[in-house]
């Protein structure tokens, strides 16, 4: 099983962005999640596996892949206690991947996003790099040290949240906006779109998980 997972899940997905994070990660485990499975299924992508309740795609679309034989599908109620996409990262890490990258998980309804960030801190207790990725945002868990390199960034822009408790102790070293020793509280909004000052940012904090989020304008 390849180490690296791409889950195309129900949300807005880019077509040009999806085949080309497809090409640059080939041979990756595929995860198909609910209305994603329809956006592989029209471009003729195979997935390594189907995940949802299905409510969302027609039914000839899962019948061709029950016909095939090939897919493992794990099809559930719509009553249950995990968004389809939890479900998808969960089997991502039972998998045993070491890099996981989730598109479609943004767009559209609010709190179907936040649910989706909020999946990421499974990746990230059991060690595993995971990525929520569209075209104009990154969106990744942190829990020590980064340093980001301006040549490499998702855009120019980047900004960090708490995620549930505070974080203590926070730096940010290379920015236009730097901070020394600040504790970031979960209603403060002062670290909303920082930018590079210098051609590596640094940041470190003593305690806690941070949400940060790399970010562009559109095009």
């Amino acid at each position: 099983m390849s180490k690296n997972t791409v889950i195309i899940s129900g949300g807005i997905l880019d077509e040009l962005m999806v085949c080309d994070v497809l090409e640059k990660m080939d041979g990756s485990c595929i995860i198909g999640v609910d209305r994603g499975v329809e956006f592989l299924y029209r471009h003729k992508i195979l997935p390594s596996y189907i995940v949802g309740d299905f409510d969302s795609i027609p039914e000839e679309i899962i019948s061709y892949y029950r016909e095939r034989g090939d897919v493992p599908i794990r099809a559930y109620n719509p009553v249950k206690d995990a968004s389809d996409t939890e479900i998808a990262v969960r089997l991502g890490v039972t998998l045993g991947s070491e890099h996981i990258v989730i598109l479609g998980a943004t767009g559209g309804r609010i709190d179907h996003l936040w649910a989706n960030v909020q999946s990421l801190m499974i990746p990230f207790m059991a060690g595993v790099e995971a990525f929520i990725l569209d075209p104009q945002n990154r969106i990744r868990l942190i829990g020590e040290e980064i340093r980001l390199r301006k040549e490499n960034a998702y855009g120019p822009f980047f900004s960090v949240f708490p995620l549930g408790e505070t974080v203590r102790g926070l730096n940010i070293r290379g920015a236009k906006y730097p901070l020394r020793n600040h504790t970031l509280m979960p209603c403060d909004s002062l670290c909303v779109s920082n930018e590079f000052e210098e051609d590596e940012v640094v940041i470190d904090f003593s305690n806690g998980t941070v949400i940060l989020m790399e970010t562009r304008d559109r095009d």
